[in-house]
């Protein structure tokens, strides 16, 4: 299948919303401006595009589908961390440098410029801010990047039906790990005001969410 039957699968009207975001941040800033839900789903990205939510998974690979019908490659990435929960985020490259976008319930796990010469330099911007609910550091491994286009036999972008088997490829592909054996042993908690900012305007289950 070619990058422009790809395209084709979305609608005219949902091909120009996409096209509209034009650049990496203006797809970021459509992220941004949308709340993050906390259910478990995997939508694609036309039901991100019609329901104007998504969580961390889903709006990497809302994303990705948004960069390429805006001439870069549809790809996402993967960061794993210990006791603590994954973060997958669309990544692109503008001469040479990574840069990155993401949907975060957290506020320094979002948007990077395009100024990181490496994915390992990369995956390092997000490590001082990669915490769990105990304040301990988690980062831990990163995947290589995961273009999309594989799966699109499966119609990722357009499908009504979840799309768990991009989480299931992610699980068996191969991570690098960011740390040599013994640092983790050294890392300090973060402190309270680090957890407070980043914690800013993050998005709770309601008392009568299951």
């Amino acid at each position: 299948m070619t990058m422009a039957e790809a395209k084709n699968r979305f609608t005219p009207a949902e091909l120009r919303k996409l096209r509209s975001f034009k650049d990496p941040y203006g797809i970021q800033r459509f992220l941004d401006d949308t709340p993050y839900h906390l259910e478990d789903t995997a939508w694609s990205p036309r039901f991100v595009l019609r329901e104007e939510t998504s969580h961390c998974l889903e709006g990497a690979i809302f994303a990705a589908a948004a960069l390429r019908a805006n001439g870069f490659p549809p790809l996402i990435w993967d960061l794993e961390a210990e006791h603590d929960t994954d973060h997958v985020l669309a990544i692109y490259r503008i001469d040479g440098h990574w840069g990155a976008i993401a949907k975060s319930n957290y506020a320094g796990c979002r948007y990077r410029e395009p100024v990181y010469r490496s994915l390992r330099e990369l995956a390092m911007s997000y490590f001082n801010l990669y915490f769990n609910l105990r304040r301990e550091r988690t980062l831990r491994t990163y995947s290589r990047p995961v273009n999309l286009a594989r799966f699109d036999h499966l119609e990722w972008m357009t499908t009504e039906r979840p799309i768990w088997f991009i989480v299931d490829y992610l699980f068996e592909i191969p991570h690098t790990k960011l740390l040599r054996p013994g640092v983790e042993k050294r890392l300090h908690r973060i402190d309270e005001r680090l957890f407070e900012a980043e914690c800013t305007g993050k998005s709770h289950k309601s008392a009568k969410s299951p």
